[in-house]
């Protein structure tokens, strides 16, 4: 379960980020931006996330993920569109070899704190 490594590597760079911050501040949230084509058992990142944190400093931590669909566009025609059950042709042209342009994210998209 590659995911333990991920919410690992979530809390090695928060911390990182918190020694960068006025003493005494609090992360109140986290929000991750995970793709679609990312790999990633959003269930089992939550799961993940609650037993990693439970009894640490990071208990009070809340985890908020946004998934992020496939979207692609096309090369010819520029038309950007959501690729559904794989089906990656776009539907304005036919074009075929269309380009990924959303949907393999894997960040953190924001961290909120307490003031």
């Amino acid at each position: 379960m590659h995911e333990l490594s991920i919410v690992s590597s979530v809390l090695d760079q928060l911390e990182d980020l918190k020694k960068q911050q006025p003493e005494g501040t609090v992360f109140s949230k986290v929000g991750l931006r995970v793709g679609e084509l990312a790999g990633v058992d959003v269930d089992c990142l939550r799961f993940g996330f609650e037993c990693v944190v439970k009894d640490t400093n990071w208990e009070h931590l809340v985890l908020e993920i946004e998934q992020v669909a496939r979207r692609q566009q096309c090369p010819g025609c520029k038309e950007e569109f959501q690729a559904e059950n794989w089906a990656t042709a776009c539907p304005k042209c036919g074009e075929a070899a269309t380009i990924t342009i959303a949907g393999e994210e894997l960040q953190i998209a924001y961290v909120e704190v307490d003031e």
